[in-house]
């Protein structure tokens, strides 16, 4: 369900085929991007495909850079076609749309990274790839743009070459394109791929840690977006290169607490937990503007908590009850006009389950 509160919002609703939910382990992963190949080339399976995969919050808060989750509804897509006009091994970006901002260069474009990062890892030297990107997503939004392209590109090469690699491959395929976008982090990046929610155990090596969320337990995402872009490099270079014992020990206890709270489906420790970074928020909030209007705001209408997602300007906040969440969502729009002069957009909803996914693909 979405609410809108302006004429034409940046983002774009999509409704999605339900699909079978997902079960990870955790991963581990200590080769590098470069030694993880196939020792011989496959065959595509299809002609083409057609793939999915999911906006994401990233940080929740305490969990700057190990935590983040996918979010239903939302995102990006990539058709991605086998092409004998294209240089074997090579992919072409022939067509971008919702946005005029992005590069056509593969190299120089998210999706166009992590699908190269896949083919090689794949030893793909005999086909060439066409592929289009559909951004659901503005640029800079805190929503995890830049990783959702990166995640449906990777999925749509896997899969046209019958899914010989696992959801760990596919985040390192991922975290190449981030690395060379917004920083090395796979708080965005790990939720698109996997879904639910994700802590990443350790970065050297790799380790992704699913955290279920119950079934049958209700959480709805209020995502309320500005006007206003702020790009993860420029929200990061504010942060404090060191922090206090007294903050740190804090923040390790929330981010304890959030993880706790997921797992058992309480949504108001969730809220609370989100609510309480004192390292990260206090630097980027002033440079949202109307930013910490908008999360007392979320408070005072019973959010359980609200902070940014990622690297912002989008606000987030969570509740157990759909209609409460359209009620704090038009408090939030309120305050960010009140208090930053901002006109913005507010959505509710579910957190998703499933990842990137293929939702279309033609037989060879």
């Amino acid at each position: 369900m979405a609410i809108c509160f302006q004429l034409q919002s940046p983002l774009k609703p999509i409704n999605l085929p339900p699909s079978a939910s997902k079960r990870f382990p955790i991963f581990r992963c200590k080769a590098s991007l470069s030694t993880i190949t196939a020792t011989t080339e496959l065959e595509p399976v299809f002609t083409s495909v057609k793939s999915f995969a999911p906006a994401t919050v990233a940080n929740l808060g305490p969990g700057f850079d190990f935590l983040g989750a996918a979010v239903d509804g939302l995102g990006d897509f990539v058709s991605l076609s086998i092409d004998s006009s294209v240089s074997p091994g090579h992919v072409s970006i022939s067509e971008i749309s919702g946005s005029s901002k992005l590069s056509p260069n593969p190299l120089f474009n998210c999706a166009g990274i992590a699908a190269i990062a896949t083919m090689k890892m794949l030893n793909i030297r005999s086909f060439g790839l066409s592929l289009k990107l559909e951004k659901g997503l503005p640029l800079g939004s805190g929503l995890g743009s830049s990783a959702a392209s990166a995640a449906t590109a990777a999925v749509a090469v896997n899969e046209l070459f019958g899914a010989k690699l696992g959801v760990d491959q596919l985040v390192l395929a991922g975290l190449e394109s981030e690395a060379k976008v917004s920083g090395y982090h796979a708080d965005n990046i790990a939720p698109a791929v996997m879904g639910g929610f994700v802590l990443i155990k350790s970065y050297e090596p790799l380790e992704l840690k699913p955290l279920i969320f119950p079934r049958n337990k209700q959480l709805f995402f209020i995502l309320v977006s500005p006007e206003f872009e702020a790009p993860t490099k420029k929200m990061r270079a504010v942060l404090p290169a060191e922090i206090g014992m007294p903050h740190h020990v804090w923040n390790c206890s929330q981010a304890g607490a959030l993880v706790a709270s997921v797992l058992e489906g309480d949504v108001a420790g969730l809220g609370k937990a989100l609510s309480s970074d004192k390292i990260v928020e206090p630097k980027r909030a002033p440079l949202i503007p109307g930013m910490e209007g908008v999360k007392k705001a979320a408070i005072k209408a019973g959010a359980f908590g609200c902070t940014i997602s990622g690297a912002g300007p989008t606000a987030v906040a969570v509740i157990d009850n759909e209609e409460k969440g359209k009620e704090i969502g038009q408090r939030m729009v309120e305050a960010f006009l009140k208090e930053g002069n901002l006109r913005s957009v507010a959505m509710v909803k579910r957190l998703d389950r499933v990842g990137a996914r293929l939702i279309d693909s033609v037989p060879r």
